[in-house]
């Protein structure tokens, strides 16, 4: 692949993340209530989630994904209901340790990794960019071996920087917050941010 096509496709792909979506609300609403460190494994998730469409779009999978339709429906209840228990927790969590408890409210980085998964898998928007949009910024056809892996390598680098800035940013909000009514406030804030993200997803 050229450098212009790499870059063609950073672009774009940089573009559709930064636009805030289900995704976004997720990973900030979880980085407000864990912090940085604790929402990367949900960064990841979201990640490889990005790779699995790619792949698809690169190996000729896309008729293959339209036939499963229902199990990319399974994919978006759970991604969504898991959300909305999240929300759930962080609502609810007790004053006095409002911040221990909002991080620990996804506990195991495994769990954090499967929730970004889910979501991705879920979203509609990812789907359409790499099986609908994709084709049309670069030629699948004539990619090879080495073309496929400078693609995840993009992939990768921009998620990183674009839905990691986010997390990023998100986690130092969230340590200007101290005071019982203000951990209330970025719990519930958080909370809300999450069943909306889940409430997106399911309406799209």
């Amino acid at each position: 692949m050229t450098l212009v096509s790499i870059l063609a496709f950073s672009s774009a792909l940089a573009i559709a993340a930064a636009v805030p979506g289900p995704g976004v609300a997720a990973i900030v609403a979880r980085a407000l209530g864990a912090g940085f460190r604790r929402t990367l494994p949900m960064v990841l998730g979201l990640t490889l989630g990005d790779l699995v469409y790619l792949s698809a779009a690169v190996f000729g999978l896309a008729a293959l994904a339209q036939t499963f339709g229902t199990a990319f429906m399974v994919l978006k209840y759970l991604g969504a209901a898991y959300l909305v228990w999240l929300a759930v927790k962080l609502w609810t969590a007790p004053v006095g340790k409002g911040l221990d408890v909002a991080a620990s409210a996804d506990e195991g980085r495994m769990r954090g990794f499967l929730a970004g998964l889910l979501v991705t898998l879920g979203n509609p928007k990812t789907m359409v960019f790499y099986l609908a949009l994709l084709p049309s910024i670069i030629d699948l056809e004539t990619i090879d071996a080495l073309g496929y892996v400078e693609l995840c390598l993009a992939v990768v680098a921009v998620l990183l920087v674009v839905i990691g800035g986010y997390a990023y940013a998100a986690g130092r909000a969230r340590s200007l917050f101290h005071r019982p009514r203000a951990v209330r406030m970025m719990n519930r804030g958080a909370g809300g941010m999450m069943a909306g993200a889940a409430v997106a997803i399911v309406a799209r």
